[in-house]
């Protein structure tokens, strides 16, 4: 397991992720991505951007894996929940950091995104499983 290996490994650098991987290993995940991550390849560097307010910074992480001639992807929320019914009509697919790693490495794990999502996408972002639709 390779990948469980890696994705856990921890380093600090004063260097960036552009300066350390070749461009074209680099996937920048962003929600606002036209390309839906289908898989996990082993062989790419995921980058999990975090920002601190969604709606001020809205497509600020698209926006800089263009400037930046990088690969981008979302995670599939759209292709495998739905949106719930809930008071506030609030609906996101932005997630904090920790939840996109317990969703990819989930995925890795069970290679199922309906369990991947399951475990990092709360309720409380308007989206569930078809399953939980009750």
């Amino acid at each position: 397991l390779p990948f469980l290996s890696c994705i856990f490994q921890m380093d600090t650098s004063q260097e960036s992720y552009l300066d350390l991987f070749p461009l074209d290993a680099i996937v920048y995940l962003t929600p606002d991505s036209e390309n839906v991550l289908e898989d996990i390849d082993p062989n790419k560097v995921y980058v999990l951007g975090g920002l601190v307010d969604e709606s001020i910074h809205k497509k600020l992480t698209l926006q800089r894996a263009q400037e930046q001639f990088l690969q981008t992807a979302r995670l599939p929320i759209r292709e495998y929940m739905v949106k719930t019914v809930n008071t506030k009509n609030y609906h996101s697919e932005t997630l904090a950091i920790n939840q996109v790693f317990d969703v990819l490495s989930t995925y890795y794990e069970t290679r199922s995104w309906p369990a991947a999502l399951k475990a990092g996408v709360s309720s409380g972002k308007g989206y569930v499983l078809p399953d939980a639709v009750k």
